[in-house]
């Protein structure tokens, strides 16, 4: 058995796993290290893509690289096939865009979608990527993250509309109230002509592991009547979803 190896994997996963910053400290304490080989260690991972410094904290957190390789096995799982349904079957129902989206930092990544057929829509690709606060998936995901976790995300809210979203508080106040009703709304927060209602999805241990939503011009989303139609929608297939995965957790 390779020790040195073994000694960064179980460093990666502490980082991977906290809810906040990790510390050479933190290392020292659960691991038994020196604290030089904590620092090489934790610099070595740094340099190989998988963590970053904050510069002012001096603490590390789990970079996209890790969650690009956690995307990747995501990806040959059966969440596709096991949504693919339920997808369709949204998309025909509401004749919007559909998206299958999973949380990967601060980003949401498209693994699977369906265009309108409305003359009029909205556009995504395949491994496509939006900032997580701004479209409804992401807002329904990290609606379910603890606060420390989130912490990172609203050190940096950036505008990407005049809709945007960039107040710490209010961006948590929405979150809660997501997390509250079941289902987030983006309305023009990426792209100001474009809202979304999305809702999460768990998989058989209970956990949130995706979003379905639903996208469209504003003009046929901007309706609070047709939001609640197609809130319950979403959830209805959300759930159905979580089901074919084996969740068998309280229905919304």
């Amino acid at each position: 058995m390779d020790k040195t190896l073994l000694k960064g994997l179980q460093v990666l996963e502490q980082v991977a796993h906290a809810d906040g910053v990790v510390r050479i400290a933190d290392i020292v304490k659960a691991r038994s290290l020196t604290k030089s080989n904590a620092h090489r260690i934790l610099k070595t991972l740094e340099q190989a893509g998988y963590l970053r410094q904050d510069p002012q904290t001096k603490g590390f957190t789990a970079n996209l690289k890790l969650w690009e390789l956690g995307a990747e096995v995501v990806n040959r799982l059966d969440l596709r096939s096991r949504a693919s349904d339920a997808l369709h079957n949204l998309a025909n129902e509401t004749r919007e865009a559909v998206h299958l989206s999973i949380l990967d930092g601060d980003e949401v990544i498209y693994v699977d979608k369906i265009d309108s057929p409305e003359p009029v829509g909205t556009y995504t690709r395949m491994g496509g990527r939006a900032p997580a606060y701004c479209v409804a998936t992401g807002k329904a995901l990290l609606s379910q993250l603890p606060r420390a976790a989130l912490e990172p995300i609203l050190a940096e809210l950036r505008p990407y509309s005049e809709h945007t979203i960039t107040d710490p508080a209010l961006l948590l106040e929405e979150l809660h109230e997501a997390r509250r009703k079941g289902f987030a709304i983006n309305r023009g927060e990426w792209r100001s002509s474009v809202w979304g209602i999305a809702a999460v999805i768990h998989d058989a241990t209970q956990s949130v592991i995706a979003a379905v939503g639903v996208s469209g011009p504003s003009y046929r989303l901007n309706d609070e009547k047709r939001c609640e139609v197609l809130a319950a929608k979403v959830m209805g297939y959300a759930d159905e979803i979580s089901r074919n995965l084996g969740y068998r957790g309280p229905r919304k």
